[in-house]
């Protein structure tokens, strides 16, 4: 098995074929040959984990240059997360009765949505806010300048969980209670979240802390395995969010082939 089919094996692929954007149509005719549309996406996905420069791309090994996979990266749909998510609801595999939302911050350099983080002594930074439901699958994820507070990350996250597909039944976005912090815990959200039917269940018990978060933590985790979050680089907040949505596809597609 070569390196393009280990990083991206047929399962994903199949998923993946969904929405990779068609080639473009030359009337004129000529120009070079197009790359492989599988050999692209085993390229972004070996820059999301192995934390090197699109220059850094071993061209032997997937046959386009750095150059080019980083313009195909751009051209890419971001619908791949929701692809997976659509396929582990149908077969019953997410959880969404009890979800949990928390938030991580990051050093980046100057660009969209970065500021000056409170808690590194005042460098720029951004911030990945997340939900993730029962299991720790992430539905939905965001970035912000360091300097945002939590709470105003939580409605935009809830909205922007995607309808899902569900086992039998219409699709699903609503999660049924959410965990967080203290930093969620303000009575304006705990109105907003109860009218829509979201139980907000706030603070832990001092007794038991982390008896449902831990599993927000365990992404957080799984997320830094993907060495091209560590630091954030991308001076445009849309490709940094795409490796994110990247991360968290591979995250799921693992639980796909469980």
């Amino acid at each position: 098995m070569g390196i393009v089919e280990r990083l991206v094996p047929d399962e994903l692929w199949d998923l993946f074929q969904r929405v990779v954007p068609e080639a473009p149509s030359r009337p004129q005719g000529g120009g070079r040959r197009r790359h492989g549309d599988r050999e692209v996406p085993a390229a972004i996905v070996f820059v999301t984990t192995s934390g090197c420069t699109w220059r850094q791309l071993p061209t032997a090994s997937f046959g386009l240059s750095g150059a080019t996979a980083h313009r195909r990266f751009s051209a890419w749909p971001k619908a791949r997360h929701r692809l997976v998510l659509d396929e582990l609801g149908a077969r019953g595999e997410l959880d969404r009765s009890r979800c949990a939302i928390d938030s991580v911050n990051m050093r980046a350099l100057k660009g969209d949505l970065t500021g000056l983080n409170p808690v590194d002594r005042g460098k720029y930074g951004s911030k990945i806010h997340l939900i993730t439901e029962r299991n720790g699958l992430p539905l939905s994820v965001g970035i912000s300048d360091a300097n945002l507070h939590d709470s105003r990350a939580l409605i935009p996250l809830i909205k922007g969980i995607p309808p899902i597909r569900s086992r039998r039944g219409r699709r699903r976005r609503k999660p049924g209670k959410l965990h967080g912090d203290r930093g969620y815990d303000y009575a304006h959200l705990r109105q907003w979240l109860h009218g829509r039917g979201i139980t907000h269940k706030g603070i832990e018990s001092s007794q038991r802390p982390g008896r449902h978060r831990w599993t927000i933590e365990r992404t957080m985790s799984w997320l830094a395995g993907c060495r091209r979050l560590h630091r954030r680089y991308e001076r445009k907040a849309d490709h940094f969010l795409a490796f994110i949505g990247i991360a968290c596809t591979l995250i799921c597609y693992r639980r796909l082939t469980k």
